[in-house]
């Protein structure tokens, strides 16, 4: 480790200097802890009794070699305060961790993992003219062994249930919720204690590389949420490690933020080395393809307040992290989870934009959401919410979310967000999602939308895979799979998303009518979009300044999708140039033109 470029924040490989390091000559535990009196090694290995650390390089760095330590066994550094006090700290490098309620780091070094992904590694790259669509997921409560706390499946054992899965409906990238260790379920993974140690519930290091290799052979990439911001204030971990404030700050009004938890103090280099080698750490020894950074508006503004102003040492450290991981891994996909109108979140840093590929356009989601929700007599008043979106679509490159954060903790699941009754639910839903898949951006759906499941997520359940028996939940999924392997396959949705010239309005003042017709174009593809998103049939015609073909691809009223229309399985219409449309309430179609 280059100890300047640690003090300065420009380190992304700390991690192989820290921590727990086996070797020939047995195990070499490395911390950093500057304020500490004193340090000793306590674990399995020395029937957790003290065994003294040295200081090392300019005394702020401690060291042992144990003989008779070896991968397997917990370890924890106990640390002394100048007060003669002492806490036992979990390894802040640690590759590994018991499983919880256990708080000890276990020793596991950086192992020698074939991955069998080479094909997929040539084939990666962070192009915009791919289709992107992602299955969000949380690995503990997606399927479940037993109804028991921790009846999780492993991830070898995940594997095995979840790709055939993916590939069947057509999902093509995997985001994980946050799996570094974490000590309570309830968190979900955001409340974190190793940044570096995959979480013991569902296996070992080994396992998820097993997984995520597995996912590469068969064509799916894989996204990790990681979080910059914040970490949990159990006072075995983090939270004053060597006596002081030492990743956090000093200062509640700035040190602890809405959820409880420390925030970093990302003006500290050491603290910007911690977590940039951390980011490199998941992409390098895991093959993830990608990292999506959790709250990110708390790092733009102080405390994510706008009005508190920008935080200054927080954007810098962003900038250097992304710059760093794309000079390391030009194939990474790195997207921002910010609420912000904050500009150049997808910028280059060398424009002085923050360096993502993708940012999550929540005002999108939001806009879509609420108009779904209304009932049709106000959706006149509310036309516009849908067409907003293409008002600033092409300041960044955006990312569409129907996400976790958007069925929990009272929000409702998104088919009971729907306006009305349970039946008149379903064929919003549909319309929603068509609507969804032809506007610009990269997708992104969250596990259990694809079932209409009615319940808000709960992480202790897996996902309710009875709704199948249930005839508009089962035709409601088809619709789904279908939906996404059409989005896959057709590249006017998808090969000009970045440009202007991939959408084009071609009606977006029918007011009185709630109906909305629009283009996707690419180099050799043209669809046509047209909703009618009203709670009555209406009538519409398109008329054209040539003659054109219009084949149907998918429509959200297809009886085979629980709704009501027949329609002949290859639909042409031949109206020289102009062609007439009788649209169902809430329903969608897309029109492949010659």
């Amino acid at each position: 480790m280059e100890f300047y470029d640690f003090y300065t924040g420009q380190d992304f490989d700390s991690y192989r200097f820290l921590g727990a390091h086996p070797s020939d000559s047995g195990v070499t535990f490395c911390t950093f802890a500057p304020a500490a009196q004193h340090v000793s090694i306590i674990g399995d290995f020395n029937g957790w009794t003290d065994t003294g650390m040295g200081k090392i390089y300019d005394g702020n760095f401690w060291e042992c070699t144990i003989p008779n330590a070896a991968p397997g066994m917990r370890y924890k550094y106990r640390i002394y305060k100048k007060d003669g006090s002492f806490l036992d700290h979990a390894d802040p490098y640690a590759f590994y961790s018991e499983v919880r309620p256990g708080t000890a780091s276990v020793i596991c070094g950086l192992s020698d993992y074939h991955f069998h992904d080479e094909k997929w590694n040539r084939s990666r790259s962070a192009s915009y003219n791919k289709p992107i669509n992602i299955y969000e997921l949380h690995f503990g409560s997606w399927k479940k062994k037993t109804d028991a706390p921790d009846g999780w499946y492993s991830y070898q054992e995940l594997a095995v249930l979840l790709i055939p899965y993916l590939k069947e409906n057509g999902y093509n990238y995997l985001e994980i919720m946050p799996l570094a260790e974490h000590p309570c379920d309830e968190s979900w993974g955001y409340q974190e204690t190793g940044f570096f140690s995959p979480t013991s519930r569902y296996g070992t290091p080994d396992g998820l590389k097993a997984f995520i290799s597995q996912c590469h052979q068969n064509g799916i990439g894989v996204i990790l949420d990681f979080v910059p911001v914040h970490f949990a204030v159990n006072d075995y971990a983090l939270w004053k490690y060597d006596g002081t404030s030492l990743y956090e700050y000093p200062s509640a009004d700035v040190g602890v933020n809405e959820w409880g938890s420390c925030n970093f103090m990302h003006s500290r280099g050491e603290v910007c080395s911690f977590l940039q080698s951390a980011a490199c750490y998941w992409l390098r020894e895991f093959h993830f393809d990608g990292l999506r950074m959790d709250a990110v508006s708390n790092l733009i503004y102080w405390q994510g307040r706008p009005e508190r102003g920008e935080n200054k040492s927080a954007i810098r450290f962003l900038q250097n992290l992304n710059q760093g991981l794309k000079k390391r891994f030009p194939h990474a996909l790195l997207i921002a989870e910010d609420s912000t109108a904050y500009p150049g979140v997808t910028a280059p840093v060398s424009q002085n934009g923050l360096g993502f590929d993708y940012k999550w356009d929540l005002g999108w989601m939001n806009d879509t959401l609420s108009y779904f929700q209304a009932a049709p007599s106000l959706r006149t008043q509310l036309y516009h919410k849908l067409t907003f979106s293409m008002h600033y679509f092409y300041n960044e490159h955006y990312l569409l979310p129907l996400s976790h954060d958007e069925v929990v903790h009272g929000k409702a699941s998104i088919v009971q967000k729907m306006n009305g009754g349970y039946e008149d639910k379903f064929p919003q839903a549909r319309a929603l999602y068509l609507y969804m898949y032809a506007h610009p951006g990269i997708k992104l759906s969250f596990m259990g939308n694809e079932l209409g499941q009615l319940r808000e997520w709960d992480e202790k359940r897996e996902q309710d895979w009875e709704l199948e028996d249930y005839p508009l939940h089962k035709a409601f999924h088809r619709f789904l799979r279908e939906l996404n392997h059409c989005y896959l396959t057709c590249p006017a949705l998808w090969e000009l998303d970045s440009f202007r010239e991939g959408f084009q309005w071609i009606d977006c003042h029918q007011e009185e009518a709630c109906i909305y017709v629009f283009e996707r174009i690419s180099g050799s593809q043209t669809i046509l979009a047209i909703f009618n998103f009203s709670g009555m049939t209406r009538s519409y015609t398109f008329t054209c300044d040539r003659v054109r073909t219009f084949r149907l691809l998918i429509a959200s009223d297809m009886t085979q999708f629980g709704g009501t229309c027949d329609y002949p399985e290859k639909e042409l219409l031949f109206r020289k140039k102009t062609a007439e449309f009788t649209l169902s309430a809430f329903s969608g179609r897309w029109y492949l033109l010659d």
